[in-house]
């Protein structure tokens, strides 16, 4: 009675999972309004030099008057204004007009970031991310040592403390310590919760049912960050309630049982056994107590049969095998590839010539399709066709686009530039959230927090290349796609080279790791497979285990692998 078998009695698609379901969409809702903060509190409203000569002119007026200065005219000072002759002052600008977007007051704005003083705000956003590496890796190695549910927490609380503390600064080192408190959470808040539910969930509602509410959700805290900060009109207020939000995460602990996988690798069966009858009287079902007595010789035959006690595995282990060495290090770059294509994408809003606030809303209506769309594939072709399919459409795509704007005119067009923007945005959320979860899939349960995070760290190094590709665009307006374009299309071949996860028993131990997925080739897709080569023959570790604890060592499983 291994794992599948006693989760699928105790219920793998019941009441529990569908919770769990929903408090993931929740995470992925906060967590895309905690990400997003940190474009939106420094967003820099257009703006020009004060004089007291123009207090009482109107903005069109101002821009007028400034309009002959070209890009300087933010910071240049004047020194008379006399008609429409203008004398430029020597001196500095300390005082600004602000032609507010919706009436929203940034961070940038409030405290006269901008200009001279514009370096402020970025080293902010790189403690933010200095913030990220940490965490993803902190938090991912907690994940492993003392449980999914208390890291989750945890990770969450930071950007609590991060997001609030933030809103009572006032100078530039208060903001930077207080972002990189903040971007501890970052990442670290919302995989560490997609694993947990993982690990719980039938094959069935690990496609249309994950995908959808995840799309859905993102889509949700994309919509509400813009406009939760419109309405709040300012951003210490916008930013404690995204702090709100996060707290709310604390109450998971009364609600959230530990992942029973992650308790068996760290030898606590009765632990484990525990989270299942927990689970088994929420979804309704009895469950004969010779059947956790079945599970239980389960585990400890199944202990003694490994190697290396998978209590004491580290990420460097993954590393120790010759297959699952191969199988790690693609999902490093491949998820290095598509997190740098992510966040070039969905960061670069204030370069189509439209507000930033429209334009973060246009792109939040993308991410549903991408959720639906991606789990109707995955159900049909399974996680590396669709990975394949989408990285290679929107590389297309971003190679149509680097082509267009190299002719004259093109990046003025507003129209144009969205015609492909808003395909490019639903792509690219497909890429990501299938790497995502493929990459998640792939490692075992005894380094999988830890080896996420390995990953995560990974991306998020790569994604610090973003800020330069979004900046070359300003230079050269067709680079950024053509490399974005190249990028893509190099992880959708990396991608081919992954073992396939879906309708496949996913690996526990390193030993499992392993062996999973041996002999398939770059082109074994799940939808050109057989029904029967699923489980059809029992595997060798299976035939041991099934002698020690003294049933026959050949035949088929009595039950079909789970994903």
């Amino acid at each position: 009675m291994d794992f599948d078998k006693i989760l699928e009695k105790c219920g793998n698609a019941g009441r529990y999972q569908y919770l769990m379901i929903l408090l993931l969409g929740y995470i992925a809702f906060t967590s895309t309004v905690h990400y997003y903060s940190q474009n939106i509190i420094g967003f820099v409203p257009q703006h020009w030099c004060y004089h007291e000569a123009l207090a009482d002119r109107s903005f069109e007026e101002i821009s007028q008057i400034y309009a002959p200065f070209g890009k300087d005219a933010a910071c240049t000072r004047l020194d008379r204004i006399e008609g429409d002759k203008v004398t430029v002052s020597n001196q500095t600008c300390q005082r600004w007009f602000y032609n507010y977007d919706y009436g929203f007051r940034s961070m940038n704005a409030e405290l006269n970031w901008v200009c001279e003083d514009a370096y402020k705000a970025r080293i902010g956003q790189s403690l933010f991310f200095l913030g990220s590496l940490m965490g993803t890796f902190t938090f991912g190695m907690l994940g492993d040592k003392i449980g999914r549910v208390r890291a989750v927490i945890l990770a969450n609380q930071c950007g609590f403390v991060g997001d609030f503390l933030t809103a009572y600064s006032t100078n530039l080192v208060q903001f930077a310590i207080f972002r990189c408190i903040s971007g501890l959470a970052a990442t670290a808040n919302y995989y560490l919760m997609f694993i947990l539910v993982l690990e719980y969930l039938a094959p069935k509602l690990r496609n249309m049912a994950i995908s959808g509410t995840l799309g859905i959700c993102f889509c949700m805290g994309a919509l509400v960050a813009p406009w939760l900060s419109v309405l709040a009109g300012n951003w210490r207020i916008y930013l404690t309630c995204s702090a709100l939000l996060q707290l709310v995460v604390a109450l998971f602990y009364f609600v959230v049982q530990e992942s029973a996988q992650w308790l068996i690798t760290r030898t606590n069966v009765e632990g484990a056994i525990a989270r299942l009858k927990h689970i088994a009287h929420f979804n309704g079902k009895e469950v004969p107590a010779s059947d956790f007595e079945a599970f239980r010789r389960h585990c400890i035959a199944k202990r003694k049969l490994s190697n290396q006690p998978e209590a004491t595995a580290g990420i460097f282990d993954l590393l120790r095998t010759p297959h699952l060495r191969r199988t790690s290090l693609l999902v490093v770059f491949t998820f290095m590839l598509t997190s740098l294509s992510f966040n070039t994408i969905s960061r670069n809003v204030e370069g189509l010539g439209m507000s930033p606030f429209v334009v973060f809303s246009l792109f939040a209506v993308a991410v549903p399709p991408s959720g639906f769309i991606q789990g109707l594939l995955q159900s049909r072709v399974g996680r590396k066709a669709t990975a394949f399919l989408a990285m290679l459409c929107t590389g297309i795509l971003s190679c149509a686009l680097g082509l267009a704007l190299s002719t004259e005119g093109a990046q003025n067009n507003v129209s144009l530039l969205l015609a492909f923007a808003l395909p490019m945005r639903l792509g690219i959320s497909m890429c990501y959230t299938v790497t995502s979860q493929f990459s998640s899939e792939l490692l075992p349960t005894c380094v999988r927090s830890r080896g996420i995070a390995a990953v995560h760290l990974a991306a998020a190094g790569a994604s610090f290349i973003s800020p330069y590709l979004i900046h070359l665009g300003t230079k050269l307006a067709a680079a950024p796609s053509l490399i974005l374009a190249l990028v893509l299309l190099s992880a959708s071949v990396s991608t081919l080279m992954l073992p396939e996860t879906n309708n496949r028993k996913l690996p526990i131990t390193l030993a499992d790791g392993e062996a999973f997925g041996k002999g398939e080739s770059m082109l074994s897709f799940d939808c050109l497979r057989r029904q029967d080569d699923d489980e059809s023959k029992q595997p060798d570790e299976e035939v041991k285990l099934n002698r020690l604890n003294g049933q026959p060592g050949s035949g088929k499983p009595e039950t079909e692998a789970e994903v």
